[in-house]
């Protein structure tokens, strides 16, 4: 999704939300260190093959995810991180590795880690690894319906 196509979506919703343009960064923790906000105010989003489907683990830049304890939160019976292989072509016009955590735009569950809830903001990779979306978690939780589960 281009960061356009977000920007678009994320209007049609009434949703506000500030762009961020950022130096280039590969990793949450730099991306959060390039836009000068705490990696814990970053949300990542890891790609995950749960019960062989894919889907979105969102958690703080500072987090890694334990997908034992994701299996079990969601009640899967398998999870294993997703190569780049089994997700490259699922996101059209995103630079790999910096998708949004709108897995609801393609059709893809999506599993929040509760501390990002406890934020009145999420800011996440607008597509790009150059530019961050911050917008109330709210209107994130509203828009994209993540289920909670700690990992």
């Amino acid at each position: 999704m281009p960061v356009e196509k977000l920007k678009t979506f994320l209007d049609a919703n009434q949703v506000r939300f500030v762009s961020i343009i950022h130096s280039r960064a590969y990793t949450a923790q730099g991306i959060a260190k390039s836009a000068h906000i705490p990696g814990k105010d970053v949300a990542k989003t890891v790609m995950v093959k749960m019960d062989g489907r894919l889907a979105m683990a969102v958690l703080p830049a500072t987090q890694v995810v334990h997908v034992e304890k994701l299996r079990r939160a969601a009640g899967a019976a398998s999870v294993e991180l997703a190569q780049e292989e089994d997700f490259r072509r699922d996101f059209p016009g995103c630079e790999l590795g910096a998708m949004p955590p709108f897995g609801n735009l393609f059709n893809m569950d999506v599993f929040v880690e509760p501390r990002l809830a406890e934020d009145e903001e999420i800011a996440f990779n607008a597509g790009t690894h150059s530019e961050l979306i911050r917008m109330s978690y709210k209107d994130f939780e509203r828009l994209v319906q993540p289920r909670m589960a700690a990992m």
